[in-house]
């Protein structure tokens, strides 16, 4: 029973935890979806009468019940990839797919995952901008004086928020969680009572209503769901955000809680509407009395703060799997739990994303104007996580080819439509995420195929391990053994380390005791010290040469030096002196050519990239005065 208990209190405190992180951008989307709507500076305004707020009201709730609750967290989500979610996710599960879909096939549907992700990391850059703005405008409802404040305080928040981070998700959703449950609370009980101003708004939960404005209104209905798509961004952050607290807990949260509270909010702003149709300016606060509106703004500014964390969360997942499936150089990540695995922080991507979500605040200045482009970025990563999913249902899952179609004509359509309606504020707005994705996109796949080049232009230098090792014994002249031991490091035992080849080659010379060590991180968030080392004599035992792969788990932390001593251990065929091993790193030096393969112009934003990988000696913990760095220059 205490073990029941335990597990129980666990599951509670996950799902709370789940609240602060996964569930603040879709969750705080009641604070602008409608206000968009009937916003008179649309370019396709709406008017606010009552077929018309109900047709919105009924489109956003059918839209977040079918796209949400039913695609993603009923179907998208079964397809995690040991655990983590997100587009690059699907995009593993459809390399691992075998030779029943051909290689040209994968490598287009992989192309568009990328872009997906592209676009994921442009609603990265907009979702903190659109999210603080429009809560930190909530203050202009209080006094008009707070005009000129509203960016300077946005832009305070962020900073703050973005320092958070190195907290890790879970730390930042235990402080969260909390408040978000209040938050979500406050927005049903705020709801309910804009539901008895007019109750017959609960009408619009038919779906006749959203079919007769989309289908009767003439073409107001469809330029209606560049707003509506608002009522669901921040649906990818809930997949994407899977590997931080795991499906069951994301789950529980949005059926139980965040999905009711939101479908209240908006049905109670819509009652409020038609009762008083100037509400439409500010239709969330205003459901609020005017003496309750400075702590419902503060908590507002407080939940859209926790609802930048879904996508900033969700951007470190992203980042971390791209580099792992070798479409960014390999960063800098720190694990912040011992028990999830998903749960990452990664400081390049922390930076990066707040000049930009700056940017945007300065330039734009406003949650209106960003609004225009929000619903891009978000429908286009949706349908391409549409494709993906039912590829992977239909080869992998190998579901009949008639069902897999129909479920995936049935989203497709309506994520079309969205898509198509945004398309319309392309020349607002809308150009911004479309072109921070195409520009990602470059990026990304520009770092896959030119790591590819470099890597077989490495293999040419380097040449296999076996065959090097077998060289040394017939080597002209003699290859010198000096007193010492060094570590070399390597990627793996299929090629020689460039730093010990350089030894061979310039100083005609290696230690005494000669290591070649290659790590390894593992699934798993701790490995046993016995189970750490795998060794290998290479075929000879009186070479003193030994290779050693050392597995870590993800929770831990490399420290070579404390390996070493215990690789001195383990018995290997060389003594080693780990007190004063010496350590060597390769490093290649890359020179872009004329080559063919890729063009000069994308080989140069191939090196700018390699700017951001992590630095090997910070990463391994090596001592700085006993670490030496050789290697040598690659034309690609």
């Amino acid at each position: 029973m205490d073990a029941d208990r335990k597990r129980a209190l666990g599951g509670t405190a996950l799902t709370v935890a789940a609240l602060g992180v996964v569930f603040g951008d879709i969750g705080t989307s009641p604070i602008y979806t409608i206000q968009t709507a009937f916003n008179p500076g649309d370019p396709h305004p709406i008017e606010a009468s009552l077929e018309h707020v109900y047709g919105v009201v009924s489109l956003i709730f059918w839209a977040v019940t079918i796209i949400v609750t039913v695609k993603y967290v009923g179907l998208v989500m079964s397809a995690d990839n040991d655990g983590e979610g997100g587009i690059m996710a699907l995009i593993s599960q459809v390399r691992q797919i075998g030779d029943r879909v051909s290689g040209r096939t994968k490598l287009m549907l992989a192309a568009l995952g990328v872009f997906g992700a592209a676009l994921f990391f442009g609603d990265s850059m907009i979702t903190p901008a659109i999210s603080v703005l429009s809560a930190v405008e909530g203050t202009k409802t209080i006094s008009s004086s707070m005009d000129s404040l509203v960016v300077p305080i946005t832009v305070t928040i962020i900073v703050l928020l973005f320092l958070l981070q190195r907290l890790g998700s879970g730390a930042v959703g235990k402080v969260f969680g909390p408040v978000m449950l209040v938050w979500f609370t406050t927005i049903a009980v705020l709801g309910i009572r804009g539901i008895t101003m007019h109750p017959e708004v609960l009408k619009a939960v038919s779906p006749s209503y959203a079919f007769d404005f989309l289908f009767h209104s003439g073409s107001t209905g469809f330029f209606a769901l560049t707003s509506v798509v608002l009522a669901f961004t921040g649906v990818e952050a809930l997949y994407a955000d899977m590997g931080h607290f795991g499906r069951p807990a994301i789950t529980r949260a949005w059926l139980l809680l965040v999905f009711p509270a939101c479908i209240l909010s908006y049905l109670g702003q819509g009652g409020l509407i038609l009762d008083d149709p100037s509400a439409t300016s500010a239709p969330f606060f205003r459901l609020m009395p005017h003496g309750g509106l400075i702590p419902l703004v503060i908590l507002a500014t407080v939940a859209t703060v926790i609802a930048s964390q879904a996508v900033i969360s969700g951007a470190f997942s992203i980042a971390h799997q791209a580099a792992q499936l070798g479409y960014l150089p390999r960063l800098q990540v720190v694990h912040t739990s011992e028990r999830a695995y998903g749960q990452v922080y990664v400081p390049v991507v922390n930076r990066l994303l707040l000049v930009a979500v700056l940017a945007l605040v300065l330039a734009f200045q406003s949650s209106a104007t960003l609004a225009f482009a929000y619903g891009t970025a978000v429908t286009g990563t949706i349908l391409v996580t549409t494709v993906l999913f039912f590829f992977i249902v239909r080869h992998r899952w190998r579901l009949p080819v008639l069902l897999t179609l129909a479920g995936a004509g049935f989203f497709l359509t309506i994520e079309l439509a969205f898509f198509a309606s945004n398309l319309t504020k392309l020349f607002h707005g809308a150009w911004l995420p479309l072109g921070i994705a195409v520009v990602l996109f470059f990026v990304m796949t520009t770092w896959f195929r030119g790591r590819q080049l470099v890597t077989a232009e490495r293999f040419k230098v380097e040449g296999p391990l076996q065959d090097f090792v077998k060289k040394l014994r017939t080597h002209d002249p003699p290859v010198q053994r000096v007193l010492g031991t060094g570590v070399f490091m390597n990627r793996g035992k299929e090629t020689a380390p460039l730093s010990m080849r350089a030894c061979v080659d310039h100083l005609h010379s290696l230690p005494e005791s000669a290591v070649i060590l290659s790590l390894e991180t593992m699934p798993v968030p701790r490995i046993r010290p016995r189970d750490r080392l795998e060794i290998d004599a290479l075929g000879y035992e009186d070479d003193r040469i030994t290779f050693v792969r050392a597995k870590y788990g993800y929770a831990e932390e490399y420290n070579v030096p404390k390996l070493v001593r215990q690789i001195a251990k383990a018995g290997v065929e060389c003594p080693v002196d780990a007190r004063n091993a010496s350590f060597f790193l390769s490093r290649v030096e890359l020179k872009a050519t004329d080559r063919p393969g890729m063009s000069r112009w994308r080989k140069r934003l191939f090196l700018v990239t390699a700017v951001i990988a992590a630095e090997p000696a910070e990463s391994f913990k090596l001592p700085e005065e006993r670490t030496v760095t050789l290697g040598s220059e690659i034309d690609f």
